[in-house]
This record gives structure tokens, C-alpha cells and sequence, in this order.
């Protein structure tokens, strides 16, 4: 595993994406920054943090999307990895809030953006951005957020921590083929809020009520509405109320 390890940078993400457009970059290649001044959530939202004291990390993902219809399979991928590493250090209640928010109970630890590029000749090529609260404990301004820190009570060693992602991820990639099922499954057990009446709000300011019910195969959150009908939402066309 090629790590690359830097003081301040704007954005691991985009360091990376500008690092494996010049070079063969070896898959796997990660980036660390103990601080980064221009982090990105989805659609293009800021993510911020303490310096010094979070994990923030990108990673090389080659030769594993082959279909821009299955671009999701990696956000499972990396969703139970993270979850899998945090279990592992036995942080509690933790689960994936759609379609990639790291949460223990109802505060968010981290979160993923995953940033694919498509290359001339087809493959294509995976920019896993990881931000994660590790050791951060004032979220004064952050009502919803948290850390393992001060869920735990404990200190981490936020090094030890990418080691353990990135083998995880390579350790579920080298099983994808013979354990989709069992991945998917796993994925819609981790779901926050799933199977609970909640309330969502969509693109025209309207609340409604719905059930989560799972995540279609290119990633869309399924909810069950009120006139039992399902309805499929994309990235920022519904938003949770919890």
C-alpha cells in the first residue's frame, strides 16, 4: 500500500484525482492530510474539521467498477469496511445513513464521497474520499456530529486507522464476486432508520411521511409512502428529518 502523507493540502480527493491523471498510479494509493481546507461532502457541500485531529484520507480504486450502472457497488463496499474497522473497535450503534454518513446512534461520525472518472478506454478509475472524526471532541457548532473520542472515550491512533480501512476494503473487493448478496444484505441491515415511520422532506420543501426500505441497484433510497406506493429518491432529492 503506496502512502502518501501530507501537512495541509485543499483536498485529498482532488490531490489524488490530479496524482493518478499524470502517473500509473499503483491501485490502492492513499492520501492522508492532517489538515484540508477545501473538503468536500456530496454535491459538492464543505467538510470541516479540526486539524490534526481526524482521519482524512483518499484512496485508489482501479480494476473494480466496470459499469457505470454499478458505480453504488463500491459505496457498499467502503460503507461496510468502515463500519466493519469501527465495530472492530468496539464503537457502538453504528450504521450507514444513505447513501454513505458514518452515524453511532444519531450522531454522524464521517462520511464518504466517492469521485469516479471514466478513461478513455472504459475502465474506471475511483477516488475514495474518507473523512472521519477520530479524535475531535468539541462540536459546539456541530449539533449532529460526533467522534469515536468522545463516544468511547478513548484516543486513536488515526495512522493505524487508514491501515485498517484500506485492508478491509481490498480484503471485501477480492470477495465482491462471490458475496454481492450477502454485501447488499449486509448494507440494507446497516441502514439508519430503516423500517421506522420518519419524516423526509423533498425537493419542493413539502414533508411527508415514508419507511425506508432499502437502496436500488444504482443507489436510489426506496421509501414507503403513506399511499403504499414506493418511491425511489436520489441524492439530495429527499433529506431525512431525525
Amino acid at each position: 500500500m503506496k502512502l502518501i502523507k501530507l501537512d495541509a493540502i485543499d483536498s485529498t480527493n482532488d490531490f489524488l484525482k490530479a496524482l493518478s491523471s499524470q502517473d500509473e498510479q499503483e491501485n490502492f494509493t492513499v492520501v492522508t492530510a492532517e489538515n484540508q481546507t477545501k473538503g468536500k461532502g456530496q454535491m459538492g457541500e464543505r467538510w470541516s474539521s479540526e486539524a490534526g485531529k481526524n482521519l482524512i484520507m483518499s484512496v485508489l480504486v482501479k480494476d473494480f467498477l466496470f459499469d457505470n450502472e454499478k458505480v453504488f457497488d463500491l459505496s457498499i463496499v467502503v460503507s461496510l469496511s468502515v463500519i466493519e474497522v469501527l465495530k472492530s473497535l468496539n464503537i457502538p450503534n453504528i450504521c450507514v445513513k444513505w447513501p454513505n454518513d458514518i452515524m453511532s446512534y444519531n450522531k454522524k461520525l464521517g462520511g464518504i464521497l466517492i469521485e469516479n472518472t471514466i478513461k478513455s478506454d472504459g475502465r474506471i478509475v475511483s477516488v475514495v474520499g474518507i473523512g472521519l472524526n477520530v479524535n475531535q471532541t468539541n462540536y459546539t457548532d456541530l449539533p449532529n456530529a460526533s467522534s469515536l473520542a468522545v463516544i468511547s472515550g478513548e484516543t486513536f491512533d488515526k495512522n493505524e486507522l487508514a491501515v485498517l480501512i484500506v485492508e478491509k476494503i481490498k480484503e471485501k473487493i477480492d470477495l465482491w464476486q462471490t458475496s454481492v448478496q450477502s454485501f447488499w444484505t449486509d448494507y440494507f441491515d446497516s441502514l439508519f432508520k430503516k423500517g421506522v415511520p420518519m419524516p423526509f422532506r423533498n425537493l419542493n420543501n413539502e414533508n411527508f411521511m415514508g419507511i425506508i426500505q432499502g437502496v436500488s441497484p444504482i443507489g436510489k433510497l426506496q421509501v414507503l409512502l403513506e399511499d403504499d406506493s414506493v418511491a425511489e429518491f436520489d441524492i439530495k432529492e429527499v433529506k431525512m428529518l431525525y
